[in-house]
């Protein structure tokens, strides 16, 4: 039976599980990812190309670490505006920045990230974690960041990919019904967990991600895999 990687489950059953998870999500996220995810969310921000006094955008923030990885970058000049579905999350990350990163100018917002409360053209770059897996629409979230986006602006989306070794492939496989799912169950969230690797599946991969990109509009775009394939982050330029 073939798959449309298009097809993704409601908004509102996602928004129940990020609500559910939102207490263990860090600790979750730095366990799985070995601690490594904030050097990838560092590598995403890099590649948006923001600078000190720029306005950058993070849909989908969680609790924020991408946008405070995006704040070191744009500085105390610039400007962060996080966006998310999720209320829990978005109070997390707003304890965390009014306790650890209080010099830099920041926004919670709590939104969709198939209709970005936003102006066009209205920020200098825009990063994505571990987001377009999870929307509704992936053309229509990759339409609306290329709609808030200047001119020439990019977003870097980070989010994990479909090895095209079958070994890494079948070790991620086995990973995430070995242990992320384990795990997940000595929290009592076994059930939230245990839809990664289905969200993973309907996934599209890199090639098919730079094809959406330039379908919804952006002149340029480009796929990189990172951490041994396990990983991607997908960049793409107005």
């Amino acid at each position: 039976m073939s798959k449309s990687p298009l097809t993704q489950p409601t908004q509102e059953s996602v928004q129940k599980i990020f609500a559910r998870i939102a207490p263990q999500y860090d600790d979750l996220n730095t366990f799985l990812s070995f601690g490594q995810h904030h050097i990838w969310k560092a590598m995403a921000v890099k590649w948006s190309g923001v600078l000190p006094g720029d306005r950058l955008l993070d849909v989908c923030c969680g609790s924020g670490d991408l946008a405070f990885q995006g704040a070191k970058a744009v500085r105390i000049t610039g400007e962060v505006v996080g966006v998310d579905f999720c209320a829990e999350l978005l109070a997390i990350a707003a304890g965390k920045h009014k306790s650890k990163y209080a010099q830099f100018p920041m926004q919670w917002l709590q939104g969709d990230a198939l209709a970005l409360p936003f102006a066009d053209n209205e920020f200098d770059g825009a990063t994505m974690g571990y987001g377009l897996r999870n929307v509704g629409n992936i053309p229509q979230a990759l339409g609306e960041l290329q709609r808030v986006l200047k001119p020439r602006k990019k977003v870097a989306i980070l989010d994990f990919h479909q090895p095209s070794n079958v070994l890494v492939a079948n070790f991620q496989r086995w990973y995430l019904a070995n242990v992320v799912v384990p795990m997940a169950k000595q929290w009592q969230l076994t059930e939230e967990y245990a839809y990664l690797q289905p969200s993973l599946d309907r996934f599209p991969t890199g090639p098919a991600q730079v094809k959406l990109a330039l379908e919804a509009g952006f002149a340029k775009a480009i796929h990189y895999p990172i951490a041994a394939g396990l990983m991607g982050v997908l960049v793409a330029e107005k």
